[in-house]
């Protein structure tokens, strides 16, 4: 029988930022950028402060919770993979131990749908409920380790944020939500892929089937190319509700978003210096801008 690492001493406030990075802070980040445009879209104003702030507050706390399970689950590949070796499960001796971090998230995710229920509505809770489930379940033990298409599919959970904003606000799911649902839905298969690219080898060294382990470079560059015109192409569809001032500010960041994916897409294609990096941080640009002029639109109709 191998010894178990030891677990080393830490004071309050190094446990405290490893139980924070457990909920993986920059990716909640950009799922509450996701939440707020819908909200004001729904009302064609700014919601109120107070359910503002109960809708991120509760969806933070679900998709850290999620975000916990899932260092949990990977916390043997993470440890092997570079990318991800200093998340606190990976590294040896860590100050937070599994069964631990395991029960943070799910009291987390429990957390963030009673603050929805009791300050937001039944349906946001169920909606964030349901992407936490999804994406431990789904992605995280069913898909990732199995399929290429694990992004694919597992991509549904992030765009969940959308219905809940919207939700927060008319306490239903509305054509216009699901639309921008599709987007974010489209945009996370060429956001990860490209991600994916420049850590090929960590994926490939612990078994997991991600499109760059499986395919050639060339069937990669042309797979982010759809996804990413089918993202433009989603987004132009709420025009008619989020106005003209959004539709030319999409089809401008969409624009931009679809010559980072050309030269992404050339590059692997020549075999080439891809610098896939650059396509992920315009991508995260994109979504960014995307949802602050839906903002604008929405406010100005």
């Amino acid at each position: 029988m191998s010894a178990q690492p030891l677990t080393v001493a830490a004071g309050p406030a190094a446990l405290a930022r490893a139980y924070l990075a457990l909920t993986k802070p920059r990716i909640i980040e950009l799922l509450l950028v996701t939440t707020v445009p819908p909200m004001i879209l729904a009302g064609h104003a700014l919601p109120s402060l107070g359910l503002t702030l109960a809708t991120l507050v509760g969806g933070a706390l679900t998709a850290g919770g999620a975000n916990a399970v899932n260092c949990y689950v990977d916390r043997d590949i993470d440890a092997v993979m570079r990318r991800t070796s200093r998340r606190p499960l990976a590294t040896a001796g860590s100050a937070v131990r599994p069964a631990h971090a395991l029960a943070f998230g799910v009291l987390l995710a429990g957390a963030g749908a009673a603050v929805l229920v009791v300050w937001v509505n039944a349906l946001a809770a169920v909606l964030a409920l349901g992407a936490f489930l999804f994406y431990v379940f789904v992605y995280t033990m069913l898909l990732k380790r199995r399929t290429a298409s694990n992004i694919v599919i597992g991509g549904a959970a992030g765009s969940v944020p959308v219905l809940v904003g919207w939700a927060a606000v008319t306490g239903t799911v509305g054509l216009p939500a699901l639309a921008l649902a599709a987007v974010v839905f489209l945009w996370t298969p060429p956001h990860f892929w490209a991600l994916a690219v420049r850590f090929r080898d960590d994926y490939a060294s612990v078994g997991v089937p991600m499109l760059p382990v499986v395919s050639t470079p060339a069937v990669v560059g042309r797979r982010i190319l759809v996804y990413t015109y089918l993202t433009v192409a989603a987004s132009l569809t709420l025009v008619p509700d989020a106005g003209v001032v959004y539709g030319i500010g999409a089809a401008l960041v969409g624009g931009y978003f679809l010559i980072e994916a050309h030269r992404l897409q050339a590059a692997l294609r020549r075999g080439a210096s891809a610098r896939p990096m650059r396509l992920f941080h315009a991508s995260i640009t994109y979504l960014t801008l995307l949802f602050a002029v839906l903002s604008v639109g929405a406010v100005l109709g």
